[in-house]
């Protein structure tokens, strides 16, 4: 069974269709990369699973479970994925092992000495043990994206969504980020992520996933969707950011 199955999914904001029944499977350990121009789809939809907006029609389903079910609870469905975007939001009046390990106490009740030595050895390996006492405002963008990867993935949820993460990052401080990423795929995380880095998504990327217009064009292996396009569109995307 596939951790998330997106069914049909459709969303509307007014007049505009921004979600033209995409349908979506990612697996186990998977990690799927969404590409495409801005305004595509991609960070909608990866609102739309987070439960954040709702669909107007179709299903989404978190192993095997329909989230979108109205009967389901949001806020369990929710703590069940670990959601990350490209601004940090870290709140500014905590300390940063504070931060990351509040959602693991007040949500997933965590006790504070377990939540505590999980984080700091989180920390420790990236070498952020020396941080964990800092606030948020002390930090580079780097390391502020970094808390907020540590937070997303304090609890081992299901399936991990990345939204542009290194877009609000300064050029030397995105290899930093993308570090974790890479060492999260080796541990066997399941990722659905959009990012405007192609380079990265060639080397990172399980099967890559082309959007345009609020639906799926094109998708498959890194080397069938860069190196043997099969669609105009997708020709035609990878033409203008390959230049």
């Amino acid at each position: 069974m596939s951790v998330l199955d997106v069914r049909g999914v459709r969303k509307q904001f007014d007049d505009h269709e921004v979600l033209r029944g995409v349908d979506l499977s990612v697996n186990q350990h998977e990690v799927v990369v969404l590409i495409g121009a801005s305004g595509s789809g991609k960070s909608t939809l990866l609102r739309t699973i987070n439960l954040i907006e709702r669909v107007d029609d179709g299903q989404i389903l978190l192993n095997g479970d329909d989230i979108t079910d109205p009967g389901m609870n949001a806020d369990s469905a929710r703590s069940r994925i670990g959601v990350v975007f490209q601004h940090f939001n870290l709140f500014p009046h905590l300390r940063v092992i504070d931060n990351i390990t509040l959602a693991a106490r007040e949500v997933h009740g965590m006790s504070k000495a377990d939540a505590t030595e999980r984080a700091m050895t989180l920390l420790v390996s990236l070498g952020l043990g020396d941080k964990a006492r800092d606030y948020p405002d002390r930090l580079s963008g780097g390391q502020q994206q970094r808390v907020a990867i540590i937070r997303a993935v304090l609890t081992d949820p299901e399936l991990l969504l990345l939204d542009e993460i290194t877009s609000a990052l300064d050029p030397q401080l995105v290899g930093e980020v993308l570090d974790l990423v890479r060492r999260l795929k080796t541990d066997g995380s399941t990722i659905l992520m959009a990012t405007h880095e192609m380079s990265f998504a060639r080397e990172v990327a399980d099967r890559i996933v082309f959007m345009q217009g609020g639906r799926i064009v094109e998708q498959g292996t890194p080397a069938q969707i860069f190196d043997s396009p099969q669609e105009p569109e997708t020709v035609q995307f990878l033409s203008r950011v390959r230049h």
